[in-house]
């Protein structure tokens, strides 16, 4: 199949692009490069430097395709609160004229990296993709105004959407290839990492008096590279004329903060002591993500998302590339 991935050049559309061409699709990739990086791209994908939002551009990249993958926007949640206009105008504006534009090439299959975040401050945990949606932030909102307008399109279009509710994304490429690079870096696991790096003493964590049994967060997080085996196999899915589905992707179980920050001392040997800081805005007590629609309707299993898996791959992706990409395309390490 001949696949348009937007945000292909970010930290999980850079590995969910290798993973569908290893599995034998056609892919071009259209991103800004404003937080992706163009070193990131497999060689073996085409690129569209280009928006969401650029009806020229998506002119150009759209005939021909059978699906498109959404993985383009802005996830910060502090950065979503102090500026909810700009993530409703590149969350949801934007994206809505690639649909107009998916509906004049004919192309009706879509795959969407949505979040956890549109479920809020959930009652229930683990979370289903049946409880009830009131998201506590803008980030949250924008996300979840964009799967209304799918379920609009779907009716009036015909347009099969599969919206994959993400958890925490986290880990790297297994041959370290591949990883975050985010500038600036605002995800726990590789701020921990590169503390621990620069041999600081002393560490921060947002919060210490949530609704937690050690006060601190507890997220669900899911490996990168189970999140891109999703997409493969919601493209599969689709097509194969299959119809949509909302599915979330975690790992079943929580980790607070802290016990993220003790896993990442205990592999990497470095210990640093915890300092509680102030909360983020719009931050839940807890996230963690019942996955069983996931496994049952597509056969999904997260193989490498225990938390001690999670955090050598990313610890190999970040000793060996402490600048990121910023010096090029990535070498296999020695």
């Amino acid at each position: 199949m001949r696949i348009l991935v937007t945000g292909g050049a970010g930290y999980i559309g850079s590995i969910t692009v290798r993973s569908l061409l290893d599995a034998g699709h056609e892919v071009t990739v259209l991103d800004t490069l404003e937080k992706g990086r163009r070193a990131a791209i497999d060689d073996r994908a085409s690129l569209e430097v280009g928006s969401v939002g650029d009806r020229a551009a998506l002119d150009r990249v759209l005939p021909g395709c059978d699906a498109v993958m959404h993985l383009a926007g802005y996830i910060e949640v502090a950065e979503s609160q102090a500026d909810p206009d700009r993530y409703f105008a590149n969350n949801v504006a934007a994206p809505t004229v690639m649909l107009a534009a998916m509906a004049d090439h004919c192309v009706d299959a879509l795959v969407f990296s949505s979040t956890a975040a549109v479920y809020g401050q959930p009652a229930v945990s683990p979370i289903t993709e049946d409880a009830e949606t009131m998201p506590i932030n803008a980030y949250g909102e924008s996300k979840l105004a964009f799967e209304k307008l799918l379920d609009s399109v779907a009716g009036v279009a015909g347009l099969r959407s599969i919206r994959f509710r993400y958890f925490n994304a986290a880990g790297a490429s297994p041959d370290g290839l591949l990883g975050e690079a985010h500038r600036p870096e605002t995800h726990l696991i590789p701020r921990i990492l590169a503390a621990m790096a620069a041999g600081r003493s002393r560490f921060e964590v947002y919060g210490g008096d949530y609704d937690t049994p050690d006060g601190t967060c507890v997220r669900d997080y899911v490996h990168v590279s189970d999140l891109a085996a999703a997409h493969v196999l919601a493209l599969e899915r689709l097509g194969t004329g299959g119809p949509g589905a909302v599915l979330n992707l975690g790992n079943g179980r929580g980790y607070s903060n802290r016990e993220v920050v003790a896993m990442c001392a205990e592999v990497t040997g470095r210990a640093v002591t915890i300092d509680i800081g102030p909360r983020r805005p719009g931050d839940p007590d807890r996230l963690v993500a019942s996955h069983d629609r996931a496994t049952a309707e597509l056969g999904w299993i997260a193989r490498r998302s225990d938390l001690h898996t999670i955090v050598e791959d990313a610890c190999r992706w970040h000793s060996t590339h402490p600048s990121g990409y910023e010096k090029g395309r990535p070498q296999a390490p020695l």
